[in-house]
């Protein structure tokens, strides 16, 4: 069952009447309008985060959706600080943690295979993260399970800072990704324009040209070859990571600073 069929299962459950109405997306949508709880009002923002980005849609469009004023929404949950830790609480419950008994190095590539695409799936939240860290209870069962994983596998006192620079570079890769879909239309005019500038480039030699054309070249595509690139690119930092902190608990990276 995918991420999506999930919340809709649960939303299924409540019951409501609705009315039309138009959203920050610019689409006719059904918002609640009678029976209206807190819950109904963080399945709209949920769903207002997938169609756009957490950081983009304002109360505003929210109460929109729902066919309510925006006071209605600040009564049932609070401000837009409240419903985009609600929307993130909704994201991180999807998780589902890898098996025990795995090694360290395969339990994360597990996780983080499943993180990655699961937020990407609702743009913003990877951003969120980023900035708040493991602030609220839904985190917790990942950096408790986390964490003993890296402890079990050697890395003692240094367990948290493993963690952290696993989490932090997957969301990061994924916030990134987020923000650059803000501007997909745009995508591959930028990516011309780029490709234009470096080939007017002198000093650069024909190897550098050309692997620098390998590289962006998908991008200028509309085959879906852009989202192949960020899923290996995703891959790859991921791998990348695992590695540095193999060598790390090896003991072949450089001593930290007395």
């Amino acid at each position: 069952m995918t991420a999506n069929s999930v919340l809709m299962e649960q939303r299924c459950c409540r019951e409501s009447r609705i009315e039309t109405g138009v959203d920050v997306t610019g689409t006719t949508v059904a918002p609640f309008h009678v029976g209206l709880t807190p819950e109904l009002v963080v399945d709209a923002a949920v769903d207002l985060t997938r169609a756009s980005h957490l950081m983009t849609w304002s109360i505003r469009d929210l109460a929109s959706r729902l066919g309510v004023a925006p006071s209605v929404v600040y009564h049932h949950v609070g401000g837009k600080d409240l419903l985009c830790r609600r929307v993130v609480e909704r994201v991180l419950a999807l998780i589902e943690l890898p098996p025990d008994g795995l090694d360290w190095r395969d339990w994360y590539r597990r996780l983080l295979s499943g993180i990655g695409p699961l937020a990407a799936q609702y743009p913003g939240v990877a951003k969120w993260m980023l900035l708040h860290g493991p602030t609220i209870p839904a985190a917790l069962p990942v950096l408790e399970t986390g964490t003993r994983v890296l402890r079990a596998a050697g890395f003692g006192e240094r367990a948290s800072l493993a963690y952290a620079l696993l989490l932090n570079n997957a969301m990061l890769t994924v916030a990134i990704g987020d923000d650059r879909r803000q501007h997909e239309g745009d995508g591959p005019r930028d990516h011309a324009t780029m490709m234009a500038e470096f080939a007017q480039t002198a000093t650069a030699s024909d190897e550098l040209r050309e692997a620098w054309h390998g590289f962006i070249g998908p991008y200028l595509r509309g085959d879906g070859a852009a989202a192949r690139m960020r899923e290996a690119y995703y891959r790859v930092v991921i791998d990348t990571t695992i590695a540095g902190l193999e060598a790390m608990l090896a003991g072949t990276t450089p001593e930290e600073p007395a």
